[in-house]
């Protein structure tokens, strides 16, 4: 598990350029997700809870039809930190 460091600017700004799909909104590292069906969504989103529950991490996300919209902060730390970035690149594995 990656060591829970809060990011700098420029530290987020180089893991988004390796984290396709996944943009800074807010302070947070956001992923929006498109499925053919509100089914394929809800798999993905039951797959991503496995991740979160390995990470001891959660995100804030909602589901709506074939729409997951991911946002992650540890908000412990007051930013996006190493432990948002592992978390995006193993949604993304997900994906493939």
């Amino acid at each position: 598990m990656a060591e829970r460091k809060k990011l700098s600017t420029e530290e987020v700004r180089a893991a988004l350029s390796s984290l396709a799909g996944w943009s800074e909104a807010k302070g947070f590292l956001h992923g929006e997700f498109l499925f053919s069906n509100f089914s394929e969504a809800f798999g993905f989103m039951s797959r991503v809870a496995l991740v979160a529950e390995k990470l001891n991490h959660h995100p804030n996300w909602s589901n709506v039809y074939n729409r997951v919209t991911i946002d992650l902060q540890t908000h412990d730390l007051g930013g996006i930190s190493s432990l948002d970035v592992e978390f995006a690149r193993k949604v993304n594995e997900l994906l493939q």
